[in-house]
């Protein structure tokens, strides 16, 4: 848990009462978390936004999203689960997955496959959902781009469009680039070599780590390209969110940030396709409880390949 945002040296692990599910809670005992930029941005409490509810202190002191394990109990209310069931989902406004328990409101949660481990299933829910979203317009002969394919929902989102039948150009640092080949990238770039926005034209950028001024976005698309970003500096989002949708649109391109949709319904459609074996679960390493300040380390210097997962046992 951390009590003030910071580095990782932050973190301390701490004994606490195990906590009681309120009227439509589910009281996890957990048993795989994943790890997203977003608990990155959580506990350093940057860009702005990750401050949200707590400006000065964390809201929630526990991180940890994305989780997987077996019910322990349930509050009044909750019909879809019982005790010993396996679920998974993103827990994004609770968190308390780096946790041997968490309480999740019941809408987050869905079943578990059986032909998934814990570990897997923690990967999905929300890189998943950002993926799939992220990826929804991509379609045969179209020129996709992903910025920030490396990690989670990059490696999912590669997978995705290729399936799509688009030609896939993966963007990250030089240590993920035979990475995102093996996923299916067409051609990767390292943007530390070489601005994407200079090159293209592509129909569709997901961009997983907007820095970049909106006119450079702009000239990266096509007539008629659309760009979404999630994440990344709040100055950028704002530009998108203003200046990009107007010169966007007097230029016949679209401009926005992904209003990503959470929940079961979101995520689920991709767990399925990581079951039928359309889709691979990439794990770039696991960790234990007393670990994660360095899976957070790991994923917050951008060195993962795919997904981080802390586990606690099944």
């Amino acid at each position: 848990m951390h009590e003030r945002y910071g580095p990782p040296d932050v973190l301390r692990l701490a004994d606490v009462p195990v906590p009681s599910p309120g009227v439509g809670q589910v009281l996890v005992r957990v048993a795989a978390t994943s790890v997203n930029l977003s608990d990155w941005e959580c506990l350093t409490g940057s860009p702005a936004y990750a401050r949200i509810g707590g400006l000065r202190r964390p809201a929630r002191p526990v991180l940890g999203s994305d989780i997987a394990g077996r019910v322990a109990a349930v509050g009044d209310g909750v019909t879809r689960f019982r005790p010993g069931d396996e679920v998974y989902g993103d827990n994004l406004a609770l968190k308390g997955g780096f946790a041997e328990y968490a309480l999740a409101p019941e809408s987050v949660l869905a079943h578990k496959p059986a032909e998934l481990t814990f570990a897997e299933a923690s990967t999905i829910p929300q890189a998943g959902a950002i993926a799939l979203q992220g990826t929804a317009s991509a379609a045969p002969g179209q020129r996709v781009l992903i910025n920030g394919a490396g990690g989670g929902s990059g490696s999912f989102a590669i997978q995705l469009a290729k399936r799509s039948g688009a030609h896939v150009t993966a963007v990250d640092n030089a240590g993920k680039l035979e990475f995102m080949r093996s996923l299916g990238a067409d051609e990767v770039i390292d943007h530390r070599e070489r601005d994407f926005t200079r090159e293209g034209p592509y129909d569709l950028i997901l961009d997983l780590v907007a820095h970049r001024s909106v006119f450079a976005y702009r000239r990266a698309l096509a007539p008629g390209g659309r760009y979404r970003c999630v994440g990344g500096s709040v100055r950028t989002l704002l530009r998108v969110l203003t200046v990009g949708q107007v010169t966007g649109r007097l230029t016949g391109r679209r401009l926005g940030v992904l209003a990503v949709k959470e929940g079961p319904a979101h995520f689920g459609p991709l767990a399925d396709r990581c079951v039928a074996g359309e889709i691979g679960i990439h794990v770039d390493r696991t960790f234990g409880l007393a670990d994660v300040p360095a899976a957070l380390a790991h994923v917050g210097a951008g060195r993962a390949l795919g997904k981080v997962v802390v586990e606690l046992g099944g």
